[in-house]
Formats: structure tokens, C-alpha cells, sequence
């Protein structure tokens, strides 16, 4: 019995063993150099690397502070989390209406748009991201559908902050639609009927019934969808414009263009620190539905 515990935790502990010497060592160092440290393992990048702050005792946030008074690097973080928000919402509001309509609606009119949403998980994000390009690009597809309208001006949304939240959309959409609508299943008609009954309007029924049941999916897709967008690159790189853009598009730009991979690791800190943030409220939205649960176990 013994021997068949250790070969299970020896077995459990190889893959925290590979994350650790991996992924987390490697942070570690990397938030240690945002913070001043320069020696051990961030001796070599210190060489070759420009504008490096050096602590002489302890740590120091000069990174931090050189960065926050950065205009170009605070136009990055507020379209960040402009964009971030605004991503968040619109996924929020169509994947909303998507599941709604799935679950209320019948035909064979439904089943095409329960098969064609899905479509985006089957297609690569660089793909995805060029074919948007095309299709929203002042000299693309869009503008020559518009020519033939009668429309001969169509700016266009590539290389746009519309493109990024657009593109944003096309990829976080169908998990979104799977969660909600995989929760608007577990809704009891009973209840939507109950409610009926008692000459409740569609729109109480949403805000009273249904609303209320989903809050847990709604939370996770909005705490998981924030956090991706926020640490994008493909998207914002392709399609977003060359500045301001968003941090992940920022930071690649300041490790291997301008050769600063200090400031780089402070912006992903910061990047981190506001997808921690929406971790907590994910984590938050658990232990209140598990509560809730207790409470009426």
C-alpha cells in the first residue's frame, strides 16, 4: 500500500515538478528583474539589455514608476482595458441572445445558427485574424458589397481598435455561447411556466428567473474572456493599430524591438495583476454559489 502511494505521488508530482522548473521559476525571475534583480539568472539578460534599473539593496519600483509616467505606456493601458471591457460586454450581450435564442426558439432555422456559431473554434486566430483584414479593410470586401450601394467612402475597422474588439468577438464568441447556453438548459420549464402562470412579462422572467440562475456562467464566461483578452497578441498585432495598442502587442514591442526586457516583465506584472483581479471575482461568483447551495441544502 505504501509503495503504491508513492509511485501515485510520484506521478502527481512530475507534471507540478515540469510547471515549476518551467513556468515558475522562470516568473519568479522575471518579476525578481522587474523589481531590480540583477544577478543569478538575470545576469546575462542584464548584459545586452537597455535601461536596466539596478537595486542596490533589496528592491526597487523605478521600473514601475518610470513606466506609469510613460504617456505611451499609459495610452496602452487604458485601450487595454478599454478594449478589454468593451469586448467583454459586447461578447456578453450576443452570446446572451444567441443562448436565448436557442433555448426559447424552435425550426430548422435554429439548428443552422446552433451549428454556424461554433464555426470559429475550428478556425486558427492568425486565419481568423487575416480574414478579417480582408473583410474590413478600407479596400476589402465590406467597402466593394458598399461601392455597389451606392457607399463610396467605408473607412474600414482594420487596424482599428473596432477591428481589435471585432476580432475579439469572432474568437471568444462560441465558448461563451456553449457556457450560457449549457446553463439556460438546466433552467426547469416548470419555473419558466410557473411564472407565466402568474402573468409575468418575458422580460420579469429574464430578470427574475433566468437571469438569476446563470449568474455563475455569466460570471466565468466574463472573468475567463477578460482575462484572454487582456493578454492577447495575435489579434491586437494583426489587426489593431501600430499605437496606441494594447500591452501584449506593447510588450513585444519593448523586448525585441527597443531591447528593454525589464520594462517588458513589468508591464506582464501589470497585465497579471488585472487578470488576477478578475480571477478573484471568478472566484468570488464560486464560493457565493457554493454558499447558496449549502444554504439551501
Amino acid at each position: 500500500m505504501q509503495k503504491n502511494r508513492l509511485v501515485a505521488m510520484s506521478m502527481a508530482l512530475m507534471p507540478i515538478l515540469v510547471i515549476a522548473i518551467f513556468i515558475g521559476i522562470p516568473a519568479l525571475m522575471a518579476l525578481a528583474f522587474s523589481l531590480g534583480y540583477t544577478d543569478g539568472p538575470n545576469s546575462m539578460i542584464t548584459l545586452i539589455a537597455q535601461n536596466v534599473v539596478r537595486a542596490d539593496h533589496g528592491i526597487t519600483f523605478q521600473v514601475y514608476s518610470d513606466l506609469l509616467k510613460n504617456h505611451a505606456f499609459q495610452q496602452s493601458l487604458w485601450v487595454t482595458v478599454l478594449v478589454t471591457l468593451c469586448s467583454v460586454f459586447l461578447i456578453l450581450l450576443i452570446a446572451w441572445g444567441l443562448a436565448i435564442y436557442m433555448r426559447f426558439a424552435h425550426g430548422w432555422f435554429v439548428h443552422i445558427v446552433s451549428s454556424i456559431y461554433l464555426v470559429p473554434l475550428f478556425i486558427p486566430v492568425v486565419i481568423a485574424s487575416y480574414a478579417l483584414v480582408t473583410f474590413w479593410n478600407a479596400n476589402g470586401y465590406m467597402s466593394a458589397m458598399l461601392v455597389k450601394l451606392g457607399i463610396t467612402h467605408f473607412p474600414g475597422f482594420s487596424y482599428t481598435l473596432v477591428g481589435i474588439v471585432i476580432g475579439q468577438i469572432w474568437v471568444n464568441l462560441p465558448f461563451a455561447v456553449l457556457l450560457l447556453a449549457s446553463g439556460l438548459q438546466a433552467v426547469p420549464d416548470a419555473l419558466i411556466e410557473s411564472a407565466r402562470d402568474v402573468g409575468a412579462s418575458t422580460l420579469r422572467i429574464l430578470l427574475a428567473v433566468i437571469l438569476p440562475l446563470n449568474m455563475l456562467p455569466t460570471v466565468i464566461v466574463g472573468t475567463f474572456t477578460g482575462i484572454g483578452v487582456l493578454g492577447s497578441f495575435t489579434i491586437p498585432y494583426l489587426i489593431g493599430p501600430t499605437a496606441p495598442n494594447m500591452l501584449g502587442v506593447t510588450m513585444d514591442q519593448y523586448y525585441q524591438s527597443f531591447n528593454q526586457p525589464q520594462q517588458a516583465e513589468a508591464m506582464a506584472v501589470i497585465v497579471f495583476i488585472l487578470a488576477a483581479g478578475l480571477g478573484a471575482i471568478y472566484i468570488w461568483a464560486n464560493i457565493r454559489s457554493d454558499r447558496k447551495a449549502g444554504a439551501h441544502l
